[in-house]
């Protein structure tokens, strides 16, 4: 198939809006697949790179979207392992919200019989995150005992899920009792209410934390890390506060408590083996009827905006998808 024309969502010059633009995508090269995408799930980092404030933003023009789910319609010298017609999911960064891509095959996964569209373009970053930082970086085991902060939000959710299918004590801090029972739903043992709780006071009167999952920081890291029991580990996955935490060594000393970095897909760069091994794992969950995606919002292409409003103003739940019509 030759080149073709594509809606997409664009981010270009110095406007913080994206704009819906036409874009022409060529064949796919070398180890690359070109993908028809039916979903394209958002996050809380595509805010971030409005604004030029992610990690890994990309210049600009641009098309916004990190992850997808759509089927294979060509691919590149090396990439035939994934023939057209394949059904997949793709972490590509960049490039989702649009009615088709090229991604790097590498970056793909095949999807298992069953995974609709919306559940796997909501499935890779969010469950991935949780499942390398809890089990790869803290090394959770059976018993302990997991704080889950912004535990209704797309990665929290996956937390709290993943946590308790490690055989872990969870307890769930989010704001509202919405957000709370949406957590219980996904196996939370404890809950606290983040906007109104004293949540050093709660964690401690339940025995303390032995591993801190914090995509917020800010306040409730400073109130998480004195809730701390002796050789507990802290994972900073993002600040959705928008405050990034300083941290005084000496309380860390006390306690001989350790913090711990995890940005997912930083791993594609070092260890790629590290995700490769993770999302067979959840894949396999998944397959098995043991972890599922909370979608709270399906959005049309054409209400994308909205979509990302949703994140902004955190009225969503667990994940937000935009669909994308032929």
């Amino acid at each position: 198939m030759s080149q073709m024309q594509v809606r997409a969502l664009r981010v270009s010059g110095d406007s913080d809006m994206p704009v819906e633009s036409d874009v022409a995508l060529p064949l796919p090269g070398e180890g690359q697949i070109r993908v028809r995408i039916e979903a394209c799930g958002l996050n809380f980092a595509d805010l971030l790179m409005l604004n030029g404030t992610y990690q890994d933003t990309p210049e600009r023009p641009f098309t916004l979207g990190m992850e997808v789910a759509g089927i294979v319609d060509s691919a590149g010298p090396g990439a035939g392992h994934f023939a057209p017609g394949t059904r997949v999911a793709v972490f590509g960064g960049q490039g989702g919200l649009a009615e088709a891509g090229i991604f790097d095959a590498a970056r793909a996964v095949a999807l298992p019989d069953g995974m609709d569209a919306v559940a796997a373009a909501a499935f890779q970053i969010a469950y991935g995150t949780s499942h390398v930082a809890l089990d790869h970086r803290a090394r959770l085991v059976p018993g302990e005992t997991l704080l889950v902060l912004g535990a209704a939000g797309g990665v929290g959710l996956t937390a709290v899920e993943i946590g308790k299918r490690m055989g872990a004590r969870v307890i769930a801090c989010a704001r509202g009792a919405d957000k709370l029972e949406v957590a219980r739903a996904a196996g939370a043992d404890h809950l606290i209410d983040a906007g109104t709780a004293d949540i050093r006071a709660e964690v401690k009167a339940l025995g303390g934390a032995d591993v801190v999952y914090d995509p917020v920081g800010g306040e409730q890291f400073t109130a998480a890390l004195r809730a701390c029991r002796p050789e507990a580990r802290i994972l900073t996955i993002g600040f959705a506060s928008g405050e990034v935490p300083q941290i005084k060594a000496n309380h860390l000393l006390v306690k001989n408590v350790s913090v711990l970095g995890l940005y997912w897909g930083g791993y594609l760069s070092f260890r790629p083996e590290v995700i490769t091994r993770s999302l067979a794992t959840l894949l396999g969950w998944y397959a098995a009827g043991e972890i599922r995606p909370h979608v709270s919002h399906v959005l049309p292409f054409d209400r994308a905006k909205e979509g990302l409003e949703l994140l902004r103003t955190r009225q969503a739940t667990g994940k937000v998808v935009i669909r994308i019509p032929d």
